[in-house]
């Protein structure tokens, strides 16, 4: 049995009006990858945070090596060899990609920066990844996944010996998430910890060897091998019942019927070309493709936000020029659920209630003012609806955890009663019971009629809500697939496309 390697005991956090750990306690083991699991909310965030030195705890102890510590901040941090890649994305968009992997130990000569070395190091963090990219280039252009996936280089820049993982797969896809695990299987054989923390169980059973288990701020499974525990076991411990199957709604979709939104022969600026698809009343169709294909960049130039360059751009039937989302909203009933809840899902620093309102203000407004009982009375349907879960109306955004966040950006787009809804990565960083709450409303929001066109990266996801699946690669559709949900016919038929060498027919 390998030595601990650090140690976080009987540690309690208690911020205003919530206790956020209660007790926990984490052991982690050199030459281990430990599963740190529990639903939103559970303290997973705030453990991570006291373990890099962003918050203090009111009472417990770290240890490194059987040592006692006090981490002062996220630079005593790494300094003593603690790294971390949190959830959200913490670069400087203006830096390049070698700059800001080499940020916090910035290489010079002479007290001048040294380029070349930055690109050198840079290259090797990247190829660490097998990640082709340029370190010259500015983070700024970069994808929501390849910025998650430079965060997980400048960590591996410094000389971590113990490196927490905070959802480092939510953003990327299985390739991408195969080659980490590569590289994180290769830490530990150095004799290195890894704290993996993921929604995604699949990958968890996959790679961790023992697991800790938070409820309520409390540690309800401390340090246990993975292997002793099944999938059910570990779901039951995180939300203290036993889980409801999930059992979506029944529904048909009219294939006869006028599509809600057609794409014919697109071309856009970012570098689609003769993009056709077609999503129905009622419809879901699933758009799946890996890190580059250029799924996020479609939707972002169907809502106005980047330029279509050629093509057809269809609303029932009719030609649509779509040059903002306000307007796709406003004239076409077109709603965007971004994949960055973050810095274009909510407003942080807004309350809730201006952040779910905020599409209907017109709809309110009397005599140019919005009443805010009116504001309130009409979000609280919302929040009611999607069970939100917060203290109170005026509550800041950036306060409710990631789930909850989530279902703050899809309320304001229900509540302008859109009847076209693109959802990007809609469940990302969110826990089982989150996810299945969020999957059943998505079913649910296509029974009563709204044309749903869903981009996810998770292919269980994928499978048990969409109707057909179109593939993209290259910016280019590769193929479409009617969903049989039948997982291991379709996940198969998917990744034969993702790398066939000449585009498919339509199966």
């Amino acid at each position: 049995m390998t030595a601990e390697l650090l140690v976080a005991e009987e540690l309690t956090k208690t911020f205003p009006g919530v206790r956020a750990l209660d007790r926990a306690t984490l052991r982690m083991r050199a030459g281990s990858v430990h599963a740190l699991l529990g639903e939103n909310g559970a303290g997973k965030s705030t453990l991570i945070k006291i373990l890099t030195g962003v918050e203090k705890p009111d009472s417990g102890r770290l240890l490194l090596d059987g040592n006692e510590i006090t981490v002062a901040s996220p630079h005593a941090a790494g300094a003593i060899g603690i790294g971390v890649v949190h959830q959200e994305r913490n670069v400087i968009p203006a830096f390049s990609v070698g700059e800001n992997i080499v940020l916090q130990s910035m290489p010079a000569r002479g007290g001048i920066v040294d380029r070349k070395r930055i690109r050198a190091e840079a290259r090797r963090c990247l190829d660490l990844l097998g990640l082709d990219l340029d370190p010259d280039r500015p983070v700024a252009s970069l994808s929501v996944a390849q910025t998650q996936l430079v965060e997980i280089a400048k960590a591996l820049y410094l000389d971590t010996r113990v490196l927490l993982l905070d959802e480092p797969t939510a953003s990327i896809t299985g390739d991408e998430a195969e080659r980490l695990f590569g590289v994180i299987r290769r830490l530990i054989a150095d004799g290195r910890g890894v704290l993996f923390v993921s929604h995604k169980l699949e990958e968890v059973f996959a790679l961790c060897d023992t697991v800790t288990v938070l409820r309520d701020g409390a540690s309800v499974l401390e340090a246990a091998p993975l292997a002793e525990h099944d999938r059910g076991q570990i779901v039951d411990l995180m939300v203290g019942r036993a889980q409801a199957t999930l059992e979506l709604p029944k529904r048909t979709v009219d294939q006869g019927a006028t599509p809600a939104l057609e794409l014919v022969d697109i071309a856009t600026a970012s570098g689609h070309r003769e993009v056709s698809l077609a999503v129905r009343p009622g419809e879901i169709l699933g758009l799946y493709g890996l890190v580059g294909a250029g799924r996020t960049e479609l939707a972002r130039a169907l809502l106005g936000l980047d330029r279509i360059t050629a093509g057809i751009v269809r609303v029932k039937g009719a030609p649509a020029r779509i040059r903002s989302v306000r307007e796709a909203l406003t004239r076409y009933k077109i709603g965007y659920v971004t994949e960055n809840r973050k810095d274009e899902g909510v407003f942080g620093d807004q309350p809730v209630t201006r952040n779910i309102g905020v599409t209907i203000w017109r709809r309110l407004a009397r005599l140019g003012f919005v009443p805010d009982k009116r504001e309130r009375d009409v979000v609280a349907e919302y929040v009611d609806r999607l069970g939100i879960r917060l203290a109170g109306p005026n509550q800041l955004a950036s306060q409710l955890s990631g789930g909850n966040q989530q279902k703050v950006s899809l309320a304001k787009w229900l509540a302008a009663h859109c009847e076209i809804l693109v959802i990007d990565e809609p469940t990302v960083g969110i826990d089982v019971r989150t996810k299945a709450a969020f999957h059943r409303l998505i079913a649910e929001l296509a029974v009563g009629g709204m044309a749903i066109l869903l981009i996810t990266s998770d292919l269980p996801e994928l499978v048990m809500l969409a109707d057909r699946v179109v593939v993209l690669r290259d910016f280019a559709v590769q193929g479409e697939l009617l969903n049989d949900h039948d997982y291991d016919r379709m996940s198969q038929a998917v990744i034969r496309l993702i790398h066939a060498e000449q585009h498919a027919e339509a199966i």
